[in-house]
């Protein structure tokens, strides 16, 4: 009786956020893949033109379509890489004995409580108006200048900002990750005699593999499919050099009202994402240790 009760008490709570989520997200992934093989524009006045996986297919030869691809890549590597490295930098930097640690974390932290949008019009006045002013007073104008309208600057830019809107993010899981450390481990390997790098090296960074999974992760699926930094920083430009995959997907559906044609793309995208992230899970899953 005391089972079939805690049951019924599981559905109860279980069950409104499963249909939400089955509302929000299950429903419109289904209908999104249905609408993949139709050829429409969105209005309901106008037929949908049934055309299979012609919409699939026409993404092969899609040159925007696959260069979004590859900058969305490459703006994923580079954050992978940034974020990840300042997110342990700082997570060891506040766990050591350092007396405004709190402080520290506090402002590590408080980029990623600005909502993306905001933190992408801020940048946006650093970039172009903070940058020419540094530029004239040390006169490195040539360094100090708008990145935002140069195409081999504007992706750097974004990776920046980004990264330092993650950091402080990633920061709290390494935290956690590091503070579970037992602490006889530590003192063992201090005893035998490993200074602070080859403890770094031989002890922390095996037992912060869990971490790591989530921490990488969290950063892939964020990379993959950010668009609020990416509009109000950029808006995909100078001529489309940082028009990532989730705005050109957004672009193509409701800028050029091809609903059948930007599903098709959503879905490509969602599968690449789902195969990148699980594959990351896998292989760092094999790597945790136990303690």
């Amino acid at each position: 009786m005391s089972k079939h009760h805690n049951k019924l008490w599981y559905l109860v709570f279980v069950l409104p956020l499963f249909i939400i989520f089955a509302t929000v997200v299950l429903i419109p992934f289904f209908i999104g893949i249905f609408y993949s093989f139709f050829e429409w524009d969105g209005f309901s006045a106008n037929p949908m033109v049934y055309v299979g996986l012609d919409n699939y297919i026409e993404l092969i030869d899609d040159g925007r379509f696959l260069n979004s691809a590859w900058l969305t890549l490459e703006f994923t590597i580079l954050s992978l890489v940034l974020v990840n490295v300042l997110g342990l930098g700082f997570a060891l930097i506040v766990t050591s004995a350092l007396k405004s640690a709190n402080f520290a974390r506090t402002m590590f932290f408080m980029p990623n409580l600005i909502g993306g949008l905001i933190l992408g019009y801020i940048w946006q006045f650093i970039f172009s108006d903070g940058f020419r002013v540094i530029g004239e007073l040390t006169g490195y104008e040539n360094v100090f200048r708008n990145w935002l309208t140069d195409t081999d600057l504007a992706m750097y830019a974004l990776v920046i900002v980004f990264s330092w809107q993650m950091a402080g993010y990633m920061m709290i899981i390494y935290i956690a990750g590091i503070q579970s450390i037992p602490g006889e481990v530590m003192e063992a390997a201090e005893i035998d005699g490993a200074n602070y790098f080859q403890r770094l090296k031989n002890v922390v960074l095996p037992l912060l593999m869990p971490a790591l999974t989530i921490s990488l992760f969290l950063t892939l699926s964020f990379s993959f499919k950010i668009y609020d930094v990416n509009l109000s920083l950029t808006a995909g430009g100078p001529a489309n050099s940082t028009e990532l995959l989730a705005m050109h997907i957004y672009n193509e559906i409701f800028g050029y009202n091809n609903y059948g044609y930007g599903q098709a793309k959503a879905i490509i995208f969602f599968i690449v994402i789902a195969a990148i992230t699980l594959t990351q899970v896998y292989m760092t899953k094999k790597r945790e240790v136990e303690m």
